[in-house]
């Protein structure tokens, strides 16, 4: 990487981190579902590089430079696990079984939606891959025959519709139990979801974390052999 490359990356890190804060801050001011961060910040990032003339590739070192991130602000989420793991263990058979069922009705429903709407073999497989995080995501869809790039881009999609129309659909059907609002996130939208949950409150950021691992591990299990009949 050339001293102009190395230049240009860190002035798009940092602007996508002041875009972020911006985004933020404006959830805080105007709490609505459309004014998700991660949702607000992808709309102005892609508005600014349009407007700017800069292509993908040539943003895709900063956006290397944020997803390496990832790791550690995975690892980061054990803190609010640990200082909940007393509820977690009083739950943890329920949550077992919901998680199962839930992580099963995720890959059962987007197979059967795509094959109602007469969608291709490939995109039934990167749908059915779309509510684990991104690396598991690519590996499993490839067992199955699936394009990873396509279910890199479902699992983008769900994680940042599930951050901004989760937390409203389950306080419309009433759910307001932290443990249950954490688990239901976690299981269907991930990192994504997680990191918006976790603003709920601590309970609700450890068990979504724990929903999201869980998910990841059942899901390679099961997928290979569940796709088959479905």
């Amino acid at each position: 990487m050339n001293n102009h490359t190395l230049i240009f990356t860190l002035i798009s890190v940092v602007l996508t981190i002041i875009v972020y804060m911006g985004a933020s801050k404006l959830s805080r001011v105007v709490r609505s579902p459309f004014t998700t961060p991660i949702l607000t910040t992808t709309i102005l990032m892609i508005a600014i590089l349009q407007f700017s003339g800069i292509s993908f590739d040539e943003y895709a070192p900063a956006k290397d430079w944020i997803t390496s991130l990832l790791g550690p602000a995975t690892v980061a989420l054990g803190v609010p696990l640990y200082k909940n793991k007393d509820i977690i263990k009083e739950k943890l058979m329920p949550a077992a079984l919901g998680l199962i069922i839930g992580t099963l009705a995720t890959i059962v429903s987007a197979v059967w939606l795509s094959k109602a709407f007469h969608l291709s073999e490939t995109i039934q497989a990167a749908s059915a891959v779309k509510a684990v995080t991104t690396p598991v995501a690519i590996e499993t869809v490839m067992i199955i025959g699936g394009d990873p790039t396509l279910a890199a881009a479902f699992v983008i999609a769900s994680g940042i519709f599930g951050a901004v129309f989760a937390p409203a659909i389950l306080t419309l059907v009433k759910i307001s139990d932290p443990f249950s609002r954490g688990l239901s996130v976690g299981t269907v939208s991930h990192g994504i979801g997680t990191s918006q949950v976790m603003a709920e409150g601590p309970i609700q950021g450890a068990v979504s974390s724990v929903a999201m691992g869980t998910a990841a591990i059942i899901t390679p299990v099961v997928l290979p052999l569940l796709y088959r009949f479905l």
